[in-house]
């Protein structure tokens, strides 16, 4: 009918691009913020890896014939070699969550007629976060520390020898050929030691992960319980001049962590990697020297020389009253410069900002004069 154009135009869309209920959202979710202890199974920082190369393919066994040239002699060719499983560290994995308990490189093909070789297995790499040990029966074999950096975790078998190998004077017509070889295998241990410029030290609920907040865009579980921390952070300093420091939050120490106790020694081997050390003290308790003794004592004894490396002393929670009495008593029984703010607040962070600049520009020419090369992020 004349009528049904003018219908269809009046009639409403099978579909609507403007109600919000039928309207696709484009907007970008945000992530879904994580708590602390779930946030620790995404953290691994020990992995026990079973690492196999690949298997060499067979040669291969064939004579060559065709018409007028029946007797043409072997043709059979190698096989091709197998994969190795390779470890190469990334700065984009920061934790061995990922890493599989098995991995085998990929099997060589087999030889084929005309002389053809067989393919090579391919490699199988394998990602793990800069800082991470390879051990083997307790002794480390690798020390991956560079981004890029590669280590042949296990060696792929050799390919066979075809019958074609085997061609000589007095054996005109080999049949001979021999099977690819079993590529390599080991039980490695893989350990991660966060690398970080700077590592923040401290008894629990000192502040050490407020603080990290404050200076970073890092976001770890702040409560006001201890072990809040089950895990460390890595945090990133950005500058005008686009440099960058990385710090790390550690777990709180407690007495006798080098005994195992409390966290124990899980965490204190992150901070064998950090260049300088960031002491917090809780300025509101009584005698907060005391604290920056154990944890010297601490350091001091999980490795000798680990708690004189370059240092600051960080006074946290100065907002409070009991803190503005206790700072110049700090300040009369230690050696070390203080630093006094509130990272809650966020007074005095430019002072540390600055200082932690001077300690970064401080340890890259170190490095640059020794001729190696300062960790970058």
């Amino acid at each position: 009918s004349p009528w049904k154009p003018l219908l269809l135009l009046l009639s409403p869309p099978a579909f609507s691009t403007t109600c919000a209920r039928c309207a696709k959202d484009r907007r970008l979710r945000e992530k879904r913020a994580i708590s602390e202890r779930q946030l620790t199974r995404y953290f691994v920082d020990q992995r026990k890896v079973r690492v196999v190369g690949g298997q060499g393919g067979a040669g291969g066994h064939s004579f060559y014939s065709e018409p007028r040239k029946v007797f043409g002699g072997p043709d059979g060719g190698n096989g091709g070699d197998g994969g190795h499983v390779i470890f190469k560290a990334d700065q984009q994995m920061k934790s061995l969550s990922s890493v599989f308990p098995f991995y085998q490189g990929f099997h060589g093909k087999r030889g084929g007629s005309k002389n053809c070789y067989g393919a090579n297995g391919a490699h199988m790499y394998v990602k793990v976060p800069l800082g991470t040990l390879v051990k083997e029966d307790g002794k480390v074999v690798a020390d991956l520390t560079q981004h890029g950096e590669e280590y042949i975790a296990a060696y792929g078998g050799a390919g066979g020898k075809g019958n074609r190998f085997f061609l000589s004077n007095e054996n005109r017509a080999p049949t001979v050929f021999t099977p690819g070889e079993p590529g390599q295998e080991r039980l490695l241990h893989l350990e991660l030691k966060t690398t970080a410029h700077a590592g923040l030290v401290g008894f629990p609920n000192a502040g050490k992960s407020s603080l990290l907040r404050a200076i970073s865009r890092a976001k770890p579980a702040v409560a006001a319980y201890p072990f809040t921390t089950l895990n460390p952070h890595v945090g990133i300093v950005h500058y005008q001049d686009f440099e960058q420091v990385a710090v790390a939050d550690i777990p709180g120490l407690i007495k006798g962590a080098h005994q195992n106790r409390g966290l124990g020694m899980a965490f204190l081997k992150h901070i064998e990697r950090c260049r300088f050390l960031l002491y917090v003290v809780d300025l509101s308790v009584p005698q907060p020297w005391i604290q920056l003794q154990d944890l010297k004592h601490e350091l001091e004894a999980y490795e000798k020389g680990l708690s004189e490396r370059p240092r600051v002393v960080i006074g946290n929670k100065f907002d409070l009253a009991q803190s503005r009495i206790n700072l110049p008593l700090l300040r009369e029984r230690i050696a070390e410069r203080v630093i006094a703010l509130s990272a809650l607040t966020g007074d005095n962070l430019e002072e540390l900002l600055s200082h932690l600049r001077e300690l970064y520009d401080t340890y890259v020419k170190t490095e640059q004069s020794q001729g190696q090369s300062p960790v970058k992020w």
